[in-house]
């Protein structure tokens, strides 16, 4: 049995606490000479699961790992040092993981040099961090999202003595750490950070316990990274949050979301997006800049998780269906063009057939673009997790089927309603299926493809709209 050095170990009772203030930081750690040394040269492999948030902590640890001469390698086998950076919205994403670091134990037995760290907001839970100790001896460094600037020291720490795992998991409020090295995973299209954490505590979400309180960072910074990102030419920028409405409420100043969407539109990024909004902290004044400004994507992603009030309460959700509803058609007013995504999950605990139908309801009023539907999945530490629930699982995939043919209706509308339309297209690359088509997406994240040269990747073309396949569109690439 491998010595076990636990630095800080996951709390969900500390997670739950919001202190008043925070702190930022600008990044100062100084690698040894000796980590240096051994790692010069190195390679290293990191596989994200989960959100948006997720990814851009995939492009610090890049950055980190680059700043010790690392370079990022494809697949496992090539690494020396592995990362499986994790998700815990769902159980099933959980699963997946466990299984892939499962995985790792006969590559670790061949190439025993391997360090094998995992990260994310799995390991906030007290019980993920037990099952990779005890079940999973071969993973040698756990660290969570509030530990991400310390993970040159924690390598350093691991390689000084040879034999150790390493658990460092802070569950706390959290700070802000700014001038973090970072390696874009897109050459185009970047994610900003504008906040971190959250305070709503949905009585189904664990990301408040394991990413810590809202905390916004000082506009000049974002608007610098933003600047840069122009500077370099990339063609798109997502502003990222867990709720991006609440943005600059702790900052003791006047500025609110609203007015950093409409900095960063003047900085001139062709595309500007933001994720991700919540209802009753959606702001008319958000509306208005949306409007005013052509290059910010007239696209939203508004979860609204159910149409039942009664159910939105028991979730914890600050809003009624009559207050979305009246949102969306305020929003509809003012831009016309708009295309509404959301979030919905079914089978919340004891949810009746009455409720879902509320659901399926709000669904028909609003005409979705798109959507992203779930079945309710319990995490443990979160008040809906102590729920008794009398709604077997299989009635819950009927509705969810029910649920998913009723948005398909308007999914397809919508996407008729492209059909001979020429629009303007991000191109991200070769099609998955066919290396000879190009795929892209429009403005409302629709994915489109079209025969055209790889030289057009990462440029912003007009294609005129031929077939409609509901989640995806086929075109043909107009000349200028």
């Amino acid at each position: 049995m491998r010595k076990l050095n636990i630095i800080e170990y996951p709390n969900i009772d500390k997670g739950r606490i919001r202190l008043k203030s925070f702190c930022t930081y600008n990044y100062s750690y100084v690698p040894s000479d000796d980590l240096l040394l051994k790692l010069k040269n190195k390679k290293y492999f990191i596989k994200t699961h989960g959100c948006q948030a997720n990814i851009r902590d995939e492009e610090t640890l890049s950055g980190l790992l680059n700043s010790l001469n690392m370079e990022r390698v494809e697949t496992k086998e090539e690494a020396d040092i592995a990362i499986i950076n994790t998700c815990a919205v769902r159980e099933n994403a959980e699963d997946k993981v466990l299984g892939e670091i499962g995985e790792f134990k006969n590559l670790k037995a061949k190439k025993k040099d391997l360090i094998l760290c995992i990260c994310g907001c799995m390991v906030g839970q007290p019980h993920i961090v037990n099952k990779l100790t005890d079940t999973y001896e071969h993973v040698d460094i756990i660290f969570g999202t509030h530990n991400i600037q310390d993970f040159v020291r924690l390598l350093d720490i691991y390689i000084k003595n040879p034999g150790t795992r390493l658990v460092d998991v802070s569950s706390k409020s959290g700070d802000i750490y700014e001038d973090m090295p970072s390696l874009r995973v897109n050459k185009f299209k970047a994610f900003v950070n504008i906040s971190y954490g959250c305070d709503k505590f949905c009585t189904y979400c664990i990301v408040p316990y394991t990413r810590g309180k809202e905390r916004s960072r000082d506009i000049k910074d974002i608007l610098k990274e933003c600047s840069e990102l122009v500077k370099q030419g990339y063609q798109e920028i997502t502003l990222l949050g867990q709720n991006v409405d609440s943005y600059g409420k702790d900052l003791n100043s006047n500025v609110d979301f609203a007015y950093l969407l409409e900095e960063v539109a003047k900085l001139g990024i062709p595309r500007l997006r933001f994720l991700t909004s919540y209802p009753s902290d959606f702001k008319d004044n958000v509306i208005d800049v949306m409007a005013k400004y052509p290059n910010i994507m007239k696209y939203l992603h508004l979860p609204v998780q159910s149409g039942s009030d009664s159910i939105l309460k028991k979730m914890g959700r600050r809003y009624t269906k009559e207050q979305y509803l009246d949102l969306v058609k305020k929003i509809k007013e003012k831009i016309p063009e708009i295309a509404i995504s959301t979030d919905i999950i079914v089978g919340f605990p004891n949810e009746t057939y009455e409720e879902f139908l509320e659901t399926v309801d709000l669904v028909k009023q609003v005409g979705y673009a798109s959507a992203f539907t779930f079945i309710y999945s319990p995490r443990k530490g979160t008040p809906a997790a102590r729920l008794k629930d009398d709604v077997s699982y299989e009635t819950k995939v009927k509705r969810f089927k029910e649920l998913v043919e009723v948005l398909e209706v308007d999914v397809n509308k919508y996407a008729n309603s492209l059909i001979d339309k020429v629009i303007p297209v991000l191109v991200e690359g070769p099609s998955k299926k066919d290396p000879n088509i190009l795929t892209g997406v429009s403005e409302a994240n629709k994915i489109i493809h079209f025969v055209g040269d790889k030289s057009l990747i990462g440029k912003i073309v007009n294609v005129k709209i031929t077939k409609n396949h509901v989640y995806s569109l086929v075109g043909e690439m107009i000349n200028e």
